[in-house]
């Protein structure tokens, strides 16, 4: 019976370190995931190449003159201003150069479209009761009172294209997108055409009745002015070598100016001169698409 329990003692000391090892719970080895690699963001830097449309809301501000041109004198001025509006298109070119978040650019541009207006000038004939009007004479009977008509002026301009040479500044407020600020010289061509027309009333000083001769006379000239242009855009990365941006642009061509000699006859019996001197500015919203020839 001793020997019995002493073989039982033994077996259960052998046992018990395995039991006790078997009833440890197996540890959890936790492993850090591996980091993420940062978003390395976009670069606008590098030649780009795009297209445009968009819509031009013009302005000619206009001043015609009647002048006499034995005196030399100015008879009547008429002002105002008048529309160059109308769709436009065009194509942009440029590079940029970013460092941090700043982007400077440099970019031409060239557009062409359909803006054009009409101007209407008008130098008034004889009142009631007035033999001569302010432009031209009436006829000077003893018995027949002809007074002097009014001589129209008809003014159209169009603006047949420009372009621009610009600066660009701007920071990107998101890798992918662009705030910025423009500026630089413009250019453009500016085509006007007019016609004068009026109504000669003559005869001879004593005699009754008078002479009522139709006259009329056109000119078209064009010419390229240089100017300045600002503005300001948005522009945002859509793939890695496309945008599309939205730009807002201001245009300051000078003035053009000419004149006509017509065959009107003036107060002094010399032929009627009639000149035109116009500003002409121009404000541009536009959305462009570019290809970038570097990715990011």
């Amino acid at each position: 019976m001793t020997r019995t329990l002493l073989v039982a003692s033994a077996i259960a000391m052998l046992l018990a370190p395995r039991a006790f090892a078997a009833d440890l719970a197996v540890p959890h080895i936790y492993t850090k995931a591996p980091p993420v690699a940062a978003d390395p963001g976009y670069n606008w830097s590098g030649f780009y190449a795009g297209i445009n449309i968009g819509y031009g809301w013009g302005r000619s501000s206009t001043t015609a003159n009647f002048i006499d041109s034995r005196a030399g004198t100015g008879l009547s001025s008429s002002a105002g201003a008048f529309d160059l509006n109308g769709a436009i298109g065009g194509g942009q070119i440029g590079y940029n150069w970013q460092r941090d978040m700043f982007v400077v650019g440099l970019e031409a541009d060239f557009q062409g479209g359909g803006q054009k207006g009409r101007f209407d000038a008008l130098c008034a004939g004889a009142p009631d009761g007035v033999q001569d009007g302010v432009c031209t004479p009436g006829h000077r009977g003893d018995n027949t009172f002809d007074p002097a008509l009014p001589v129209t002026f008809d003014l159209t301009q169009k603006l047949d294209w420009f372009g621009t040479v610009r600066g660009r500044l701007g920071v990107a407020v998101t890798p992918r997108v662009l705030l910025y600020g423009t500026g630089g010289l413009a250019y453009g061509r500016v085509s006007t055409s007019g016609s004068v027309s009026a109504i000669n009333v003559g005869g001879f000083p004593g005699a009754d009745g008078g002479t009522f001769t139709p006259v009329a006379a056109s000119f078209s000239s064009s010419t390229t002015k240089f100017g300045w242009s600002a503005g300001a855009g948005v522009e945002g990365a859509f793939a890695d070598n496309w945008s599309a941006r939205l730009e807002y642009l201001y245009v300051d061509l000078g003035t053009v100016s000419g004149s006509l000699t017509t065959p009107v006859i003036a107060l002094s019996g010399a032929p009627l001169v009639v000149s035109y001197r116009s500003r002409v500015t121009d404000n541009v919203l536009r959305f462009g698409l570019n290809y970038r020839f570097s990715g990011t």
